[in-house]
């Protein structure tokens, strides 16, 4: 028990040391506060996006998953994920572009220089607020159960230390501290993700031998529809469609786009993800996979757990330490990223509406990081059912603003009618959905949520431009780029319905379909290498064929900038 203990705290030190050594003036600016000034290069944005998106519900969400559904919830992760990567050059790089030159802080900030409705930025805010709060709350509870397994340490107590921690190197070091921390975390999880799947296959004869000895008694778990027959081809559709529309919604996600020093270094990250996806996700799953010969028969809630009862069960206590380690980090990288973005949410969007200017200064951002980590922390003392639902649910929230944002760029004279209404009828299908009104069973309701919000946009856009005379529909560049319809056509080879229950032939231990989808991520690296080689970048002198004449910033928000 010393040695974890003393292994779990000296990573803690480590963290608090990195935050520190980054630390920012308590009265700094909200640029350097909240954007580290918008220098962050290649490798620190990969490293804070890769770190940020990869949270609790990567290390036990997804562990958890591949123990009730075997293998096939990979590519819907592994693919899914790497494919959202299209957004980077779809909206990440105008997103940069159009922050700097309104000097956009936060999402809704960005929204009121595109649209011009101080009713609209403010919807925008509240919407990414209520449906990230939740999602913050899986951090702490995901630190609960690991140390709960690992030092036998109350639940509560778990969440609480993790949740102090991240709040101390938030405050002191703002998004310099998130960042340098995400980039230590983050790759402290990749190593430490697969030398704990490598600790659990020996134990078990090797990794070919143990996933042999898994499909021998639960063959569901190496096919399609999966183990508790889940993925169907509407479901599998739904959850890919889903991470495409809702991953750069994620407030924390939106911000680093604003961060980025250029738009090459947002080119790049893009090529680099879907590797780094295929990689980190399936080595959760297949420890999930794996975890039906340690611990066969746990329930739901139960095998959100697996990873930290595995190591506990077969390694030693250094090892079984270190990857709890690594799963601290990857929940705290997400933590502290969505505690920085909402806090800027609160301090420049939220309180300068009860006649507070907070718009020349961080100190009211360090306030509500308190708040925040409050709120999450007490909305962890009840989990949900398993990490997977709870994480359905607020993702699809988030997807309902995909079109405001999309339009918002690309249109050439936008209103802001459609977007609210846009977001509000969204949102209320996602409720009808939520309280069980409607059921759908061939998809996930975020299909007919997002068919919802998609519809009431463009036809209230089409009703008011029409009445305005300016009906005038520009192509972006990239939809005239052969490459574009090549991930396109990617997209719907995904959709590989011929291989549904699948499980031979095999190769080291892992169905060929599986192997079909790493091929597929091959693939779309290569259709992106060429889409970025095929259009010159946006420069400030020089913008795209597509930059829309956007509505100056509203007086006031101009004056406070």
């Amino acid at each position: 028990m010393i040695t974890r203990i003393a292994v779990v705290l000296t990573y803690f030190i480590v963290i608090v040391l990195i935050g520190l050594m980054a630390r920012t003036s308590w009265k700094s600016s909200p640029d350097n506060y909240f954007l580290a000034d918008r220098k962050l290069g290649t490798v620190l944005l990969l490293g804070t996006m890769v770190a940020t998106n990869f949270s609790a519900f990567t290390f036990f969400g997804a562990s958890g998953a591949g123990y009730r559904d075997g293998y096939a919830f990979f590519p819907i992760m592994g693919f899914g994920t790497g494919f959202m990567a299209l957004s980077f050059w779809v909206l990440g790089r105008k997103i940069r572009h159009l922050g700097r030159r309104h000097n956009a802080i936060t999402p809704a900030e960005l929204v009121s220089a595109m649209y011009g409705s101080p009713v609209l930025s403010l919807l925008f805010a509240l919407v990414m607020i209520a449906f990230t709060i939740p999602y913050l709350a899986l951090q702490p509870m995901a630190a609960g159960y690991a140390l709960e397994e690992l030092l036998g340490l109350p639940y509560l107590w778990g969440c609480s230390i993790v949740t102090a921690i991240i709040v101390l190197y938030t405050l002191c070091g703002g998004m310099k501290a998130v960042v340098w921390t995400d980039l230590f975390q983050g790759t402290f999880m990749a190593v430490l993700l697969l030398v704990a799947l490598g600790t659990v296959a020996s134990y078990h004869g090797g990794f070919i031998n143990a996933n042999r000895e898994v499909m021998a008694s639960n063959p569901q778990l190496f096919s399609r529809p999966g183990g508790a027959g889940t993925y169907t081809i509407g479901i599998w559709f739904s959850y890919i469609l889903l991470w495409f529309l809702c991953d750069p919604m994620f407030p924390q996600l939106f911000q680093r786009f604003l961060s980025a020093k250029n738009e090459r270094a947002i080119s790049r990250t893009m090529l680099l993800y879907p590797l780094i996806c295929t990689v980190i996700f399936f080595l959760p799953v297949s420890m999930g996979v794996l975890g039906h010969l340690s611990f066969p028969g746990l329930t739901d809630a139960q095998s959100d757990r697996i990873v930290p009862m595995m190591l506990n069960a077969i390694s030693g206590d250094f090892m079984a330490s270190l990857v709890v380690a690594a799963a601290l980090a990857a929940l705290m990288s997400t933590m502290d990223s969505q505690l920085l973005t909402l806090s800027s949410i609160f301090s420049r969007d939220i309180l300068p509406l009860f006649g507070k200017r907070t718009r020349h200064s961080s100190l009211a951002g360090h306030g509500f990081v308190v708040v925040l980590a409050a709120a999450g922390l007490l909305l962890a003392f009840k989990p949900p059912s398993t990490i997977l639902q709870l994480a359905t649910q607020t993702f699809s929230g988030l997807a309902v603003l995909f079109p405001t944002v999309l339009f918002g760029l690309y249109f050439k004279r936008v209103f802001s009618l459609p977007a609210i209404l846009s977001i509000i009828c969204g949102e209320f299908t996602l409720f009808i959905f939520h309280m069980r009104w409607l059921s759908t069973t061939m998809v996930l309701p975020v299909i007919w949520v997002m068919l919802v919000a998609f519809s009431i946009y463009l036809l209230t856009h089409l009703v008011m431009a029409g009445h305005s005379g300016a009906l005038t529909i520009r192509t972006p560049a990239w939809l005239r780029n052969t490459h574009f319809y090549l991930m396109a056509g990617i997209f719907v080879m995904a959709m590989d319905f011929w291989n549904w229950g699948k499980t031979l032939p095999t190769f080291i231990g892992i169905p060929a379909w599986i192997w079909y989808f790493v091929g597929l991520s091959a693939l779309l690296t290569l259709a992106m290498f060429h889409l970025v080689r095929s259009k010159p970048l946006i420069s400030p002198r020089c913008p795209d064929d597509h930059t829309p004449n956007l509505p100056d910033m509203p007086a006031k928000n101009r004056r406070a900038n």
